[in-house]
């Protein structure tokens, strides 16, 4: 009510207004937005007159992708044309400007909606946010500016100056349900409406529902999940994997569909990059895994996994596995841009690549279970990985 009020004043009453909305993730922070807006534009004199400016920080990487972004939804390139401008706020005075009515009076008022709001805080200068701030502080133009963030630090990244042109006003979102609140909601998301057009079936679906969320093994998997996280997102991409399986031959979903989907919903995207590694890609990892074990966790260089792996080779005398020193590097560095390994520290780059200091990014757990689904994984390979000692 409180935003529905505020965006009302801008589109409405042409004032200047500026909010944070700030929320964990899939708490419904946009949701919210997107209902006050429904609500809003149901209003002839809103919907006539607002303009809407959608921007996420993940996006608009920097202040002129904005501008391009404000300009295209705006519709004003044509107005734009080939301008060239000496500053971010000329531009967006001059885009601003052109939005002014027939009578030249008044200027129609926009929304402006930062998805990932504290993104933008990490643009040169904070110059977007900066302008932004000032407009709808100055009245030069009715402008809303609605940030969505999940950072409740997020006023600390703020420059002084772009801080004193902000109204300080938020807005917090916490979602907290019980697991008997967590399975209502499941129940409901999966219910048929009452005015769904086969009656017969709807109340079959909705009795095979409830029978679903009765269920020991069914509610046993959403108590996992729910544990795990308590956001709609995560909920509805398990469920909508249990329906992916209906079908007309199985019309109702079965609390093993319910078991498949959490275990799509849940499987390790590391445990899985490993599967497409080449053998020596995988040597390096075993060594790698050995290494962590006799070390305790300590980082480890190029070297001392080369000499792991040699270990092992000269205990097998096996020539299969004998790779040029280039070859092993060129693996190990693809194992890197995989994000499997990671260097000690971003400075490294001036160290020899040899004794770059590397952390394993993988724990002992997902190397074996992968090695357990890697397809024709050699036997003196999973022996080596499973022996204590290299």
């Amino acid at each position: 009510i409180h935003l529905l009020e505020l965006l009302k004043r801008t589109a409405v009453h042409g004032e200047s207004n500026s909010v944070l909305i700030v929320g964990p993730r899939g708490v419904g922070k946009t949701m919210l937005l997107k209902c006050v807006l429904r609500d809003l534009l149901e209003e002839k004199e809103a919907q006539k007159n607002l303009l809407q400016v959608h921007l996420n920080g993940l996006l608009q990487t920097d202040d002129r992708i904005a501008l391009k972004e404000i300009t295209r939804q705006l519709h004003l390139e044509n107005v734009v044309g080939d301008k060239v401008f000496g500053s971010f706020a000329e531009n967006l005075a001059f885009l601003l400007e052109a939005l002014k009515k027939g009578d030249r009076s008044s200027s129609r008022p926009v929304l402006f909606v930062l998805e990932e709001f504290d993104l933008f805080a990490h643009h040169k200068n904070q110059t977007l946010l900066y302008n932004l701030l000032d407009v709808s502080q100055s009245a030069q133009a009715p402008v809303a500016v609605v940030g969505i963030t999940c950072r409740l630090d997020v006023l600390e990244l703020l420059e002084k100056r772009v801080k004193s042109r902000f109204s300080h006003r938020q807005i917090h979102l916490l979602s907290n349900p019980t697991f008997p609140q967590y399975l209502a909601q499941v129940r409901t998301q999966l219910s048929l409406p009452a005015d769904f057009p086969d009656h017969q079936f709807a109340e079959d679906w909705n009795a095979s529902v409830k029978t679903l969320v009765e269920d020991k093994s069914a509610v046993d998997v959403l108590q996992r999940h729910f544990n795990s996280s308590k956001d709609f997102r995560s909920m509805h991409m398990l469920l909508m994997l249990c329906l992916s399986r209906v079908s007309v031959a199985k019309p109702a979903v079965k609390p093993a569909d319910l078991l498949e989907a959490s275990r799509l919903c849940f499987s390790d995207a590391k445990a899985n990059i490993l599967h497409g590694l080449s053998v020596l890609e995988l040597c390096l990892i075993i060594a790698m895994k050995h290494l962590n074990d006799v070390y305790e966790g300590e980082p480890f260089n190029l070297q001392m996994v080369h000499n792991e792996f040699k270990k092992f080779l000269q205990r097998k005398s096996n020539s299969m596995y004998n790779f040029e020193q280039p070859v092993i590097m060129k693996a190990f560095e693809h194992l890197q841009q995989l994000e499997l390994i990671r260097p000690l520290d971003s400075s490294a780059a001036r160290i020899q690549r040899e004794y770059q200091l590397m952390r394993l990014m993988l724990d002992h757990s997902q190397i074996m279970e992968a090695l357990q689904k890697y397809p024709q994984c050699p036997t003196d390979i999973k022996q080596w990985a499973m022996s204590a000692f290299s």
